[in-house]
């Protein structure tokens, strides 16, 4: 009996540490995000986890993580987008010329620049999946268009201001209808069931993966990872609501977040789209219109390009003919930083998140420093180059 407690106890000790072993990249990258905002928070003197700065970084990012939501997919199926940047800052020009200068209510304002990000989006992703040309090039030739034709829309000058209601998409906060006197109870009781929401839903996974005979985390790891990560988000509301609450855009953000997981993680699509970018060709000898899933993995970064736009346009209070540069860097960079792998076929949509947390947590903090933004270049260019080494080290081992 003894004996067979100890084969027992070293079957699980081997099964973790092969577990730990295949998903090296996804502790690591949490780890990282820790460390990274724990040195923050020390060389800020506190500053980093204030609750208005913790809002600025939500406010700051939020368009950054919806696209790196768009952005994972299209690198995952083997592509790469160039374009968003510049798609952002025209959707958010037209949502000005539109809102602004015709009168038209936000809402119908809204519902046509979504489409338009899905039209653009379209009209790239036909040349890549149906004519096969290189989406480097195709993005590169969207990049350059939609930044002139944003130029042109707004004929050179900034539109603003938009109307208070469109501004609450970026800048507004949920109410409180429980009217806490120092806390905004709404916000912290919301924060508080999302952490068990989300303990409860990793649980029954867990649970459903063990019964199918599936590899999952031990026992004690799963446990202890869960219950930090589901206190720090208490932890987080908590600070939130002790300032104005939870931003609508984090709710956004929240929602657009788990849909993408559950694509990604629980359903034929999202399978479908692992398989086209790790093997094209026996993913279309398996059955699977590749060249439809690519155009659909366009089209949803495009909606979600216009999406961030509006976000932008919405905290900026005014569209102007340099918004969106630079944002395509920020948004790969994420991608790749938070383990998506360069050659197709890898990824999660945590990762991607994690990836523009760190982008923004280091942006945040090196601002706080007072580092000058010639040196804050350099180091996001070296993190990055640091992730793509290690994605080509674990896949030549």
């Amino acid at each position: 009996m003894a004996t067979q407690t100890l084969e027992t106890q070293a079957a699980e000790a081997a099964a973790g540490g092969s577990f730990l072993k295949n998903n090296l990249r996804e502790y690591g990258l949490l780890l990282s995000l820790v460390a990274i905002m724990v040195f923050f928070q020390v060389e800020t003197d506190g500053t980093l986890f204030q609750p208005l700065n913790l809002t600025n970084l939500i406010l700051q990012n939020s368009y950054i993580i919806v696209m790196a939501l768009g952005m994972l997919l299209v690198i995952v199926a083997g592509h790469i987008d160039l374009s968003v940047g510049s798609v952002s800052g025209f959707v958010g020009a037209v949502a000005a010329v539109l809102m602004v200068n015709k009168g038209m209510h936000f809402v119908p304002a809204t519902i046509i620049c979504l489409v338009l990000g899905g039209v653009i989006g379209a009209a790239q992703g036909y040349w890549v999946a149906f004519y096969k040309i290189p989406s480097f090039i195709v993005t590169l030739a969207g990049m350059l268009v939609f930044k002139g034709l944003a130029l042109a829309v707004l004929e050179g000058s900034s539109v603003g201001p938009f109307p208070e209601d469109f501004q609450l998409l970026s800048t507004g906060f949920i109410p409180d209808p429980l009217h806490g006197e120092t806390l905004r109870i709404t916000s912290l009781v919301a924060g508080i069931l999302m952490a068990l929401v989300l303990l409860i839903s990793k649980v029954r996974g867990r649970a459903e993966r063990v019964k199918h005979g599936m590899e999952s985390e031990p026992a004690a790891l799963f446990m202890v990872k869960n219950l930090v990560f589901a206190a720090m988000i208490a932890a987080f509301s908590y600070m939130l609501a002790s300032y104005k609450g939870l931003p609508n855009v984090l709710i956004v953000m929240l929602l657009l977040m788990l849909v993408y997981d559950f694509v990604t993680s629980r359903t034929t699509l999202g399978r479908r789209i692992y398989a086209l970018g790790g093997n094209e060709k026996a993913a279309r000898l398996s059955g699977i219109k590749t060249e439809r899933l690519t155009f659909y993995t366009f089209i949803n970064m495009g909606v979600l390009s216009a999406l961030a736009g509006l976000i932008f346009a919405a905290r900026l209070n005014t569209a102007t003919p340099k918004a969106g540069l630079g944002f395509e860097l920020d948004v790969i960079a994420a991608c790749f930083i938070g383990g998506a792998s360069a050659s197709g076929g890898v990824g999660k949509v945590l990762g991607a998140v994690i990836g523009a947390f760190i982008m923004g947590v280091m942006n945040n903090g090196m601002s706080i420093m007072g580092i000058g933004i010639d040196y804050q270049q350099v180091i996001k260019g070296l993190v990055l180059l640091a992730a793509v080494c290690v994605d080509v080290y674990n896949k030549k081992k």
